[in-house]
């Protein structure tokens, strides 16, 4: 079995490398680490792509780091960018620095909009990004705002309502594991791989180690997003090199 594909993840925030606890902007860790610097370093390691989050642009509405991206990208490394593209100017100059946009909120208040987004610039330049809470009863809600508001919209729903509209590319976060190193919700990925086989998915949300990114190649998921446990040093340089496909 081909090893799972590892992006790794850098969030910027007043234009540091910072990661949420849930993405709660009250529970931040900072890093010493310059930005640019990192993506290098992933670059050197064999990594084809990073995922960026420009958090300013989350809260406020709208891209506020566009310059310190551009930089980061700067060495040709594939950029999958996400952060307050919420409307058509700001996802063209997205896509200006970036391969692929990540659309999170939007694609559930708007998704007429997005649809139309994804027949203009392309399935593969753009990620649906659904963040989800788990219920009681097993049920997977997507959030939007930041986490901040759970909708009355299922993932299940959700994913549906694109599938005419030629959707490749989803990113599904579980909130409630993401910074928590608490190990990737394996039941939630493997359950929209056999839902939807056409739909490559990129799982976001818990991963500890090494064993974690072997574990989520069982479940059919495309990608592996981790920030947290590669910046805390959890997972190695060589245990790295085995998922990043330029290895």
């Amino acid at each position: 079995m081909t090893p799972i594909e590892l992006i790794p993840a850098i969030d910027i925030r007043n234009g540091l490398c910072v990661r949420l606890l849930q993405g709660d902007f009250e529970r931040e860790t900072r890093y010493d680490v310059d930005p640019i610097e990192r993506v290098g370093w992933y670059q050197a390691l064999g990594a084809q792509r990073v995922h960026i989050v420009d958090l300013d642009g989350a809260r406020e509405g709208s891209p506020r780091n566009h310059a310190l991206i551009a930089q980061m990208a700067a060495n040709g490394v594939a950029v999958q960018l996400g952060g307050g593209i919420r409307e058509r100017t700001s996802l063209a100059r997205a896509l200006d620095i970036a391969d692929r946009v990540v659309i999170g909120s939007l694609a559930v208040t708007d998704p007429a909009t997005v649809m139309s987004w994804l027949e203009e610039f392309g399935a593969e330049r753009i990620v649906l990004g659904f963040d989800v809470r788990i219920d009681g009863a097993g049920t997977a809600f997507v959030t939007t705002h930041g986490w901040t508001q759970i909708s009355d919209l299922s993932l299940e729903a959700a994913i549906d309502g694109y599938l005419g509209a030629g959707l490749r590319h989803v990113l599904c976060t579980d909130v409630e594991r993401d910074g928590a190193m608490g190990g990737p919700n394996l039941a939630l990925y493997a359950w929209a791989a056999q839902r939807w086989p056409a739909i490559r998915f990129q799982a976001s949300g818990g991963v500890r180690d090494a064993a974690d990114l072997t574990a989520l190649g069982t479940t059919g998921a495309a990608a592996a997003i981790s920030g947290k446990a590669l910046l805390d040093g959890r997972i190695g340089e060589q245990e790295m090199r085995r998922f990043l496909r330029n290895a």
